[in-house]
């Protein structure tokens, strides 16, 4: 893996050429009882609601639904995850869809969250308080320490955190790879070379 310096010089690089966007403004997720789901979240992982409303009246089933739920006035609340950044519940009438399955195709397999290490403890401590399961913290990556749990709807997510980066983690640095080293499984889906040369394009040599 590159060194921090590497990386960042390379994610700058990158952002001069005009991402499309600055990262995750909400992430939303279903539930079917939003008073658990809203207590497991401001209750047992510490993230404050910030806004709790329904829906409006004709954006359910009617000709202005937007893509959200087809339901009229569904709750709809948000949770401040940090990093300015929202997660977001709609919650689904009682028995109206089945559970999911996070491995299917369009679904979401699990959503993680960015904690310094300071974090990461404060929440084994509110999970062990709380009684709730989790799998971690492990190392999942050189640099990077990571605990799964699952929300009360059954919803993996993961909590990452960067031990030698303390209060400061770099997200794409933690991550990054060489040309060479994207370049050896990129080619494995059999595209062309001109592909694989547009593809890792910004990567460091």
């Amino acid at each position: 893996m590159p060194d921090s310096g590497t990386a960042t010089a390379a994610s700058t690089a990158t952002a001069s050429t005009g991402l499309p966007s600055r990262g995750v403004h909400h992430l939303a997720l279903t539930t079917e009882d939003m008073q658990m789901t809203t207590d497991f979240f401001v209750n047992v992982v510490g993230m404050p609601l910030v806004h709790a409303m329904k829906v409006p009246p004709g954006v359910g089933v009617g000709p202005g639904n937007r893509g959200n739920p087809p339901y009229e006035e569904c709750r709809h609340y948000f949770f401040d995850m940090g990093n300015d950044s929202l997660l977001a519940y709609f919650e689904i009438p009682k028995g109206e869809k089945p559970q999911s399955d996070r491995d299917a195709i369009g679904g979401m397999q699990h959503c993680a969250f960015t904690v310094t290490p300071e974090q990461m403890d404060a929440l084994q401590q509110r999970f062990d308080a709380a009684g709730v399961e989790y799998d971690g913290p492990i190392d999942i990556l050189p640099g990077l320490v990571s605990m799964y749990f699952k929300d009360p709807n059954g919803i993996r997510l993961e909590a990452c955190s960067q031990p030698a980066e303390g209060a400061n983690p770099h997200v794409i640095g933690s991550v990054l790879q060489t040309k060479a080293q994207a370049r050896a499984e990129l080619a494995t889906t059999g595209a062309s070379e001109e592909w694989l040369d547009q593809v890792t394009a910004n990567l460091p040599d």
